[in-house]
C-alpha cells in the first residue's frame, strides 16, 4: 500500500518525483503529495486524489529544489483528504516525512504528545510518529537520524519512513520493516523508491533495504546502519527490468497490455526450466531441495487474494501428481490462529510482490517452527525471496494493473514445474504421465497466443450484461479455484457483486438466486467433470438463468445449452486452469470498461498490501 519516492542530487527533484508518483500510483491513489527543499526552505504539496490533480493544483508553485519526497496514499487512518495526504511536517516546520505503513500503538502516543502540547491538522498515525521523532529530538537535544532510531523502538508496526529536514538540506533519512524500500545509486545522486519502477529510468544498480535498517541518503553517500547503530554494508544488485516494461506500450490499459503480455510472460517463466526434449524441468529450488518435498509429511500453501486461488489449484496438481497432503491457507488466518506446524512440514508462499503483510509474517512464524519455506513470487529482492529457504521467481515482468492477471498465470506455471518434477522424483507419475504434461505445458503459450487473437466475442458478452447487479460463477475440480479467480477479478474492476462456488455446491444455497435476471458463468471445459457440469448447466437453464460458458473448442453439448459461449482449445484438465482463465480475465476488463471504470485503478484497492 502507499507508493514513495525520494530524490537527492544535481537534478530539479519534482520531475524526477511526480513521475515516479505516476509509476506508484497503483499502490495507492486517495491522494498525493510532495514535499521539496530549496535552499533550507521546505515546501509541501498535497492534494486528494489521484497524481494528475496534485500536477494540476502545483501550477505556478515554488517547485525548485534538488532534494524531495513524494507520495501516493492508500488511506489507512483517516478519509481521503487534502489534510490527511502525505507528506506531513512537524509541528514547528522544520521536517516532513512520508509513510507506508501503520503505526498500531499511535494512539497512545499522541496522547502523550496532545499533553506535551502538541496539535495535529490529520488524523493519521504518520502526523502523530513525525511529531514523536520532533519531540525526541528537541528534548535530547540529538540529530534527526538519532531521534528516529529512538522513536523506532517504541513504535509498533509496520513502516518505510522518508524523512527530510531543513536542518539538512542534502540528506534523506529512511527507515524500513514490513514495508518495501530500494535505493537506486546513480553518479552523485539516489532515488527511493517503494519498488524499482520510478529508478529504472535513471540506474539498474540498487540497493534494497533491510526490515530494522536506517539509511543515510546524501547524493554522493549511502549509508545503511541497524537500529543498533552499527553501519551495515549495502549489497548492491542490477536490476532486470526495461523502461518498456512499465509502459502502456500503446495499449488503452495496463491491464489489457499485462493480459495479453501472457504468450510472452509464461514462455519466459518456462524457458530454460521446461527441457521436453530431455525430459528434465530444471528448477534450482527444487532440485537443491527435493528431498525436503519428497519427505514432507505435508504442504502449507500461504497466500492472499489471487494467489491463494493459485494456491488451490496447486493443491489439486500437488495431491494427484505427487501425493502429498496439501493445506492452503489464507494468510491473514494463518498468521493469527496458532497453527500446528511440525518439524519438516513444507510451507509454499505465493505472492506476486513478495512484500504481502499477512503472508510475511505467517512465514517468519513458521520459520521459527522449523517449517521449510519456498517462495513462489514475482518481484526479484523482495521480502519473501529473502526469506525463504528457497523458491522460484515467476519472470512474469513487472505488473502495473491492480487485478491480477499475468502474475497469475505465471504462478500457475511455476506450481505446475513444481507438481511434475516433485511427482517424477517420488515415482507418483509414471514417465508416460510426466512427458505428456510437459508437452501440455509446453503448448500453452501458443494456446493463450490463439484466446487472445480475436476478443470481439467477449467483450460483446461483457457489453450484454453490464448492467447486471450480481455474477454467480461456477466450476468443479481444477476450474473450480479458475471459478473464484473470474469472480475476484469482475468484483474488482467492475463493482459488480459475483461469487464463486464449486458447481455442485449451488443447490445447497446458491441457487435460490437463480432468476432470469443472473449471469451464471460457468467454467465447464472437457474434463473428468464434464457430464457433471453439463447437468448442473441444466439445472440453471431450468430455472431461467442466463448461462455464460468458458468451453472447449469443438465442444458441441455445452455450446448448444448456454446463452454465450467464450472458447478455449483444448488441454488437460491439470494444464486448463492456464487456459480458461483468460476468457474471464477479459470479461471482468471488458465490463469494467463498458460501465466507464478505471480498471487499472479499482476503487478501495492497492497493488501491494503490505498493511494488514
Amino acid at each position: 500500500m502507499c507508493g514513495i519516492v525520494g530524490y537527492t542530487g544535481p537534478r530539479e527533484a519534482y520531475p524526477v518525483i511526480i513521475k515516479g508518483l505516476k509509476r506508484l500510483e497503483y499502490r495507492g491513489y486517495d491522494s498525493s503529495g510532495v514535499a521539496l527543499l530549496n535552499e533550507g526552505k521546505l515546501n509541501v504539496y498535497k492534494k486528494k486524489g489521484k497524481v494528475a490533480e496534485l500536477e494540476e493544483s502545483v501550477l505556478g508553485k515554488d517547485l525548485h529544489g534538488h532534494i524531495g519526497i513524494g507520495h501516493t496514499r492508500w488511506a489507512t487512518h483517516g478519509e481521503p483528504s487534502d489534510r490527511n495526504a502525505h507528506p506531513h511536517q512537524s509541528q514547528s516546520g522544520e521536517l516532513s516525512m512520508i509513510h507506508n505503513g501503520i503505526i498500531e500503538n499511535y494512539v497512545q502516543i499522541k496522547q502523550e504528545l496532545l499533553s506535551k502540547g502538541y496539535h495535529f491538522t490529520s488524523d493519521t498515525d504518520t502526523e502523530v510518529l513525525l511529531n514523536f521523532i520532533e519531540d525526541i529530538k528537541k528534548n535530547n537535544s540529538c540529530s534527526v537520524e538519532e531521534a528516529l532510531r529512538i522513536a523506532l523502538k517504541r513504535i509498533v508496526g509496520a513502516y518505510c519512513i522518508l524523512l527530510i529536514s531543513n536542518e539538512d538540506p542534502d540528506t534523506i533519512i529512511a527507515a524500513r520493516k514490513g514495508s518495501p524500500l530500494v535505493i537506486g545509486i546513480g553518479k552523485g545522486e539516489h532515488f527511493l523508491a517503494s519498488d524499482a519502477s520510478p529508478i529504472i529510468e535513471y540506474t539498474k544498480e540498487v540497493v534494497y533495504v533491510n526490515d530494522y535498517e536506517i539509511a543515510i541518503v546524501r547524493p554522493d553517500e549511502l549509508i545503511l546502519k541497524n537500529l543498533g547503530n552499527e553501519k551495515q554494508t549495502p549489497f548492491i544488485t542490477k536490476l532486470d527490468m526495461e523502461l518498456a516494461a512499465i509502459e502502456k506500450g500503446g495499449y488503452d490499459h495496463f491491464m489489457l497490455k499485462e493480459i495479453h503480455e501472457q504468450p510472452e510472460t509464461i514462455f519466459d517463466c518456462l524457458r530454460g526450466r521446461l527441457l521436453t526434449s530431455s525430459g528434465q524441468i530444471m528448477m534450482g529450488g527444487i532440485e537443491n531441495n527435493l528431498e525436503a518435498f519428497i519427505k514432507a509429511p505435508r504442504i502449507i500453501i500461504v497466500a492472499c487474494g489471487t494467489s491463494w486461488h493459485a494456491g488451490l489449484i496447486a493443491e489439486y496438481m500437488i495431491e494427484e501428481l505427487c501425493r502429498i497432503p496439501v493445506e492452503v491457507e489464507y494468510a491473514s488466518e494463518f498468521r493469527y490462529r496458532n497453527p500446528v506446524i511440525h518439524q519438516g512440514d513444507v510451507i509454499i508462499a505465493i505472492s506476486q510482490s513478495g512484500e504481502t503483510a499477512d503472508t510475511l509474517v505467517a512465514l517468519e512464524s513458521a520459520k521459527e517452527k522449523g517449517a521449510f519455506i519456498f517462495g513462489v513470487v514475482n518481484a526479484v529482492g523482495s521480502s519473501i525471496a529473502r526469506l525463504s529457504h528457497a523458491g522460484a521467481y515467476t519472470h512474469s515482468g513487472h505488473e502495473i494493473g491492480v487485478a491480477s492477471t499475468k502474475a497469475f498465470t505465471g504462478q500457475l506455471a511455476v506450481l505446475t514445474m513444481m507438481a511434475l518434477k516433485i511427482g517424477y522424483a517420488k515415482g507418483t507419475i509414471d514417465e508416460t504421465r510426466y512427458m505428456q504434461l510437459m508437452q501440455e505445458l509446453e503448448a500453452i503459450p501458443e494456446k493463450v497466443k490463439e484466446i487472445l487473437k480475436d476478443t470481439t466475442n467477449i467483450e460483446r458478452i461483457a457489453i450484454k450484461y453490464k448492467d447486471a447487479t450480481d455474477f454467480l460463477f461456477l466450476g468443479r475440480g481444477y476450474n473450480f479455484p479458475v471459478a473464484l479467480e473470474g469472480a475476484l477479478k469482475l468484483k474488482e474492476i467492475s463493482y459488480i457483486h459475483a461469487e464463486g462456488y464449486p458447481a455442485a455446491e449451488m443447490k445447497h444455497g446458491p441457487i435460490a438466486l437463480v432468476d432470469e435476471k443472473l449471469p451464471v458463468v460457468f467454467v465447464a471445459t472437457k474434463d473428468s467433470y464434464y457430464q457433471k457440469i453439463v447437468s448442473n448447466v441444466q439445472e440453471i437453464k431450468a430455472r431461467k438463468g442466463k448461462v455464460i460458458a468458458v468451453a472447449t473448442a469443438g465442444d458441441e453439448i455445452i455450446p448448444g445449452m448456454a446463452d454465450d459461449v467464450m472458447l478455449v482449445p483444448d488441454a488437460d484438465e491439470v494444464i486448463a486452469p492456464l487456459l480458461s482463465v483468460i476468457p474471464l480475465q477479459l470479461l471482468s476488463y471488458y465490463v469494467g470498461l463498458a460501465k466507464g471504470l478505471d480498471v487499472d485503478k479499482p476503487r478501495n484497492l492497492a497493488k501491494s498490501v503490505t498493511v494488514e
